[in-house]
């Protein structure tokens, strides 16, 4: 009798987004990939988290804007679960200091909204071999802003003081995002200083500002 040849192993996604229509119209176009199988979906950071210990994915499809936690912090807590996994940011945002943070905080991967389900097949498999894969029209500012990061205002914060500068522009309360981080409101007070300090602002609206100037947030 012949040996018959092993079929590839399917790659395991979990999808992670808080709009179902979304997800539901990216799950429908993987699961009609033969070699792409949806194990997990979750609504938000923290079911994410839950998710992922019980089904340990090869890839994980991840949205930054959630209530919650956040797309940000709920990587962060998947990486400092698993080192290894791969996570494909997937998100409305198009923004270059979007793409740096989330490749900063650990992701593979980065795809928008507006155009990015026709790569999303080519992405996973990309992502799942642990290779990096940005749409090709970040490349040139991802370039600039190695060569000429004094351009970003926003480089000069640290990742915690990132997350936190997001959570104030999108008009969480110091106590809300102490909650939502776990760590104490004075710990997210200090860090509020720090970025005012840091961006050289004096009051939330400009901060809020500087946050949609940046993209970070739509107005």
């Amino acid at each position: 009798m012949d040996n018959q040849p092993t079929p590839p192993k399917s790659i395991t996604v979990m999808l992670v987004d808080d709009h179902p229509v979304v997800r539901d119209g990216y799950r429908h176009l993987l699961e009609n990939t033969p070699d792409i199988r949806v194990v997990a979906e979750a609504n938000d950071g923290e079911e994410a988290c839950a998710l992922y210990a019980q089904h340990s994915p090869d890839v994980v499809v991840l949205d930054l804007s959630m209530p919650g936690i956040g797309g940000l912090e709920t990587l962060r807590r998947i990486k400092a679960k698993d080192p290894a996994i791969n996570v494909l940011v997937f998100s409305m945002h198009d923004s270059e200091t979007l793409v740096l943070r989330s490749l900063e905080a650990g992701a593979t991967g980065y795809l928008t909204k507006q155009g990015g389900v026709a790569q999303m097949v080519e992405a996973v498999r990309q992502v799942a071999q642990g290779k990096l894969f940005v749409d090709a029209k970040y490349v040139p500012d991802l370039i600039h802003h190695r060569l000429f990061p004094a351009e970003d205002p926003l480089q000069a914060l640290s990742t915690r003081e990132f997350q936190i500068f997001q959570l104030l522009a999108e008009g969480h309360s110091v106590s809300d995002i102490g909650v939502l981080l776990s760590i104490s409101p004075k710990t997210v007070g200090v860090h509020h200083a720090h970025i005012m300090r840091k961006l050289r602002l004096q009051n939330a609206a400009q901060l809020v500002r500087l946050a949609i100037r940046c993209n970070v947030v739509k107005p």
